[in-house]
């Protein structure tokens, strides 16, 4: 082979380890592609302060920070949620009611992360009475008309243990499903004779002069539950590194709310849609994102109490967490 022959296929193998070497960094992502690869979540929230970590998490980049590419999309309600695990989202919102009904009606699915507590320095949740009503303690409200979310919600399932636990007999009371806002209107008409209020409303009505009965969760437990982060069980024990992710990012937005309130209530405003005027009024909940089997079965004894068929259940398994 002559010296321009030789020549010509070196330059022919150079040509063609180049070209195999680019194909494969087109091909394997460098380590920077890699760090900017993200998991993608699924998310749906409600758009109240109960979930504002989350919101300030998106709105602020942290989730992104923290490998995480979520979706948010709005729910009015949280009763319907456990059944779209695995299917239409990743994470979801529920109460423990709805998450041990589900469970107990054949649905595999996990608490992964908590949200809220209700404690007896910050209530949340309050039955309210006209000022001039003859009911003065929750035993008085046997009998009577109450308006609430929803008959089978974490609400009405506290306010009939609270009333039993007084002496009162709740199955006489009969309830009346009705949204948070049209609850003050109800009251004063005389539809109902109380009702299951939350805030920001709890406020608003004791300003207008309604009076309180007091604050039926703690009945239950003090501090007791309230709403929380659950998924697909399976799912869960599979992304306990996406778990860990999540949370930091909770703790991150958190860190934001107690540092910065005013940056935080704007993003409420925004993702709520709710005047200026009513997010300044509107009480922080108590954030605490670690969720215990304990905190479960305080909530399948009160049920089943009240003649819910959950006894089989097994509340370890239920609880999935980053840890």
């Amino acid at each position: 082979m002559c010296a321009t022959q030789a020549g010509r296929g070196r330059a022919a193998r150079g040509v063609m380890i180049a070209t195999i070497a680019l194909a494969a960094l087109l091909t394997f992502p460098t380590d920077d592609a890699r760090a900017q690869q993200k998991t993608a979540l699924r998310v749906a929230y409600i758009p109240v302060v109960t979930w504002l970590p989350a919101l300030v998490a998106k709105d602020e980049g942290i989730f992104e920070k923290n490998g995480l590419d979520v979706t948010f999309t709005k729910f009015p309600t949280i009763v319907n949620l456990p059944s779209t695990l695995g299917k239409q989202f990743d994470l979801v919102p529920t109460t423990a009611p709805d998450l041990l009904n589900a469970v107990a009606g054949g649905l595999d699915l996990a608490a992964v992360a908590g949200e809220t507590l209700e404690t007896s320095q910050n209530r949340s949740f309050q039955v309210l009475v006209r000022a001039d009503s003859d009911i003065k303690s929750p035993k008085d409200l046997a009998g009577k008309r109450v308006a609430g979310p929803g008959l089978g919600s974490v609400m009405h399932v506290a306010l009939l243990h609270w009333v039993k636990q007084d002496g009162g007999d709740p199955s006489g009371i009969i309830g009346v499903e009705a949204p948070f806002p049209a609850m003050m209107d109800q009251l004063k008409s005389g539809r109902v004779d109380a009702v299951e209020q939350l805030e920001p409303f709890v406020g608003q009505m004791l300003g207008a002069g309604y009076k309180s009965l007091g604050a039926p969760l703690l009945s239950v437990a003090d501090p007791v539950l309230f709403p929380f982060w659950i998924a697909d069980a399976s799912w869960a024990r599979s992304n306990r590194a996406v778990l860990k992710q999540w949370v930091a990012s909770l703790e991150a937005g958190l860190a934001i709310i107690k540092s910065d309130e005013p940056k935080a209530r704007q993003v409420l405003a925004k993702y709520s849609g709710l005047p200026d005027a009513v997010i300044a009024r509107i009480p922080m909940p108590h954030f605490d994102f670690k969720i215990t089997p304990d905190q479960l079965e305080v909530w399948r004894k009160v049920m089943v109490s009240q003649g819910q068929q959950l006894g089989a259940l097994d509340i370890k398994k239920i609880v999935v967490t980053a840890e």
